[in-house]
């Protein structure tokens, strides 16, 4: 399956590379990119992470898009729509989710690539819904939730299940969006 790409102001959401699992690996490899993940990834482990990703695009039709910036072709992280791999008390479900090089928080790209992915998701595939999550404490990825125009219901908060009982990373919040809010919302960005 071709990967679709996706353009943005500044950014080019495409299909996975070969080059691109170097600075991939990097990526998962920072203790301040996988704060919030609960471990670092060696080089092997990313690679895997990386067959999962293109398989889920081949088995799903749409997954995680590698994330470059229009002007310089950097690889900056990925940005797509997943299908969680456990049972919560919201799957099954589609959700939108972004990971990015240190070097490339602070300037908006995660707001950015996620409102194009959450765009595929509503108008090509038709998408009644998209969630996301995190662990309570990333701060970071919430106030991005929150600019997507997601809600959180603090009733929704649930424990990761494949985090173990005492881990400080597993009690995660639960955001939503439906089309309807998402048109809602970006009704209102235009405005």
């Amino acid at each position: 399956m071709t990967t679709p790409e996706l353009r943005t102001a500044r950014l080019l959401l495409r299909g996975w590379r070969p080059d691109d699992r170097a600075p991939f690996a990097d990526l998962n490899a920072d203790p301040r990119v996988t704060e919030f993940l609960g471990r670092m990834r060696d080089r092997a482990a990313s690679d895997e992470l990386l067959d999962r990703i293109e398989e889920h695009w081949a088995t799903h039709g749409f997954g995680l898009w590698a994330v470059e910036r229009e002007e310089d072709g950097a690889f900056l992280g990925f940005t797509g729509l997943s299908s969680p791999p456990f049972e919560a008390s919201f799957t099954p479900a589609v959700e939108v989710g972004w990971r990015f090089a240190h070097h490339a928080w602070g300037h908006g790209y995660a707001t950015e690539a996620a409102e194009a992915a959450l765009e595929f998701g509503f108008e090509r595939l038709g998408l009644a819904e998209i969630v996301s999550f995190t662990t309570v404490a990333n701060a970071r990825s919430r106030r991005v939730m929150e600019r997507l125009g997601m809600r959180h219901d603090p009733g929704e908060d649930f424990d990761h299940p494949r985090l173990e009982a005492g881990h400080p990373l597993r009690r995660h919040v639960l955001y939503r969006l439906a089309h309807e809010d998402w048109r809602r919302h970006r009704a209102g960005l235009r405005a």
